[in-house]
């Protein structure tokens, strides 16, 4: 992979990120947790189903509009919260993806952990966006960013809720990575064989959280003391009743993402969320989770057809999503196919991913006898051992 435009599907933009950042970063980005089962399988999950056709239908034109929490957008997928996006992208960091997701006319999701303010991110484009949160113990913090976000028009919260502890990444102790990164005997030398990206790194203070300003500055090579007091802005003993309050404060579209059961999309569902997001995290979490795919047809039958359920983990593929929306979803959420085109180009690079999947999304559409997205349905999947 030499550019952009050899890239054919989203494993070829790994491949080129390969080449783009240095070897922790990109370690960081492709790996899980313990052995990776669970980063495998939310991929080989969907080959447990098959695709079935119906034939002789009007598809001369293709409608792939519809509604994710309250905002239209031009396809059934959009860009979920990845923190620290100042390492795969120095130079703009978040507002890369929210550029491109805006010409694409889906929404983006800022984190909580973006390098960039909330500001800055709601500045960069004119499309819809969400703020993934986590519960802070500082109550005046948390009014503070829930104020902030709705001023900068933010039009939808995502809870995140599955990352009370770090998962056991194997790859970035074995890197030498640290987040945010700093240079150690391990790294320094992997670091170094990516001058372009190091350079861009120092120069655009990429490490440092847009959303607190208040927290130590970090260099290359001490992130310590911004360490420590990141640890402590979070509480740990998070319950449906914090949930819960959060979802009146926010008083608008409200997700919980982290969602890895019936039981619990029901528990969201009764506390006010508007949608539940099925994720492992990527399976850089807990290994040995079901993938989100597998849980989407017992989480519909549970929460009943007025609650949202958004995929995400193992999108790689256009017939991915269409497999996710026939059992059921409303839509998808990317976030490795995301952040594999911002690696390998910036905002090009997610503008590159997005067409690739808009592109096989419609073509199968188009070979699956679907003219709009309220015609795909549980006729159109089939179940495999």
């Amino acid at each position: 992979m030499r550019n952009l435009k050899s890239c054919i599907n989203i494993d070829d933009l790994a491949r080129l990120a390969a080449k783009k950042v240095p070897t922790p970063v990109y370690d960081y980005v492709e790996g899980g947790a313990d052995d990776e089962v669970t980063l495998s399988r939310n991929c080989s999950g969907f080959q447990r189903y098959q695709i079935v056709p119906k034939a002789l239908q009007d598809v001369s034109r293709i409608d792939t509009q519809t509604r994710i929490m309250g905002c239209h957008t031009s396809q059934p997928f959009y860009i979920s919260a990845t923190g620290f996006s100042g390492m795969m992208c120095p130079k703009d960091a978040e507002l890369a993806g929210a550029r491109a997701a805006s010409k694409f006319g889906v929404p983006y999701t800022a984190s909580t952990f973006s390098n960039r303010s909330l500001e800055q991110i709601s500045e960069s484009s004119d499309g819809n966006k969400f703020f993934q949160v986590y519960v802070l113990d500082d109550e005046q913090l948390a009014s503070d960013l829930n104020r902030r976000a709705k001023a900068a028009g933010f039009k939808a919260m995502v809870l995140t809720i599955d990352t009370i502890v770090g998962g056991n990444r194997e790859r970035d102790a074995r890197s030498g990575l640290s987040i945010p990164p700093t240079l150690t005997v391990k790294s320094t030398f992997q670091y170094m064989r990516r001058p372009k990206w190091l350079l861009q790194y120092m120069l655009s203070d990429g490490a440092n959280m847009g959303n607190f300003p208040q927290l130590p500055k970090v260099s290359l090579g001490d992130s310590h003391a911004f360490v420590e007091a990141m640890s402590k802005l979070f509480k740990k003993n998070l319950t449906w009743n914090d949930a819960r309050n959060m979802v009146e404060q926010w008083g608008g579209p409200f997700a919980i993402k982290g969602i890895m059961s019936a039981a619990d999309a029901v528990k969201a569902k009764e506390i006010g969320a508007s949608a539940v997001i099925l994720s492992n995290h990527g399976g850089r979490q807990l290994d040995g989770t079901p993938a989100p795919i597998e849980l989407v047809e017992e989480v519909r039958a549970a929460v009943g057809p007025e609650m949202e359920i958004i995929v995400d983990g193992g999108i790689r593929r256009g017939t991915d999503v269409f497999k996710a929306l026939a059992l059921g979803a409303n839509a998808c959420s990317l976030g490795r196919a995301y952040v594999r085109g911002l690696s390998a180009g910036g905002e090009e690079g997610v503008t590159k991913a997005l067409s690739l999947l808009k592109t096989e999304f419609e073509r199968c559409m188009i070979l699956a006898g679907c003219s709009s997205i309220d015609q795909i349905g549980p006729e159109h999947i089939r179940k495999i051992a």
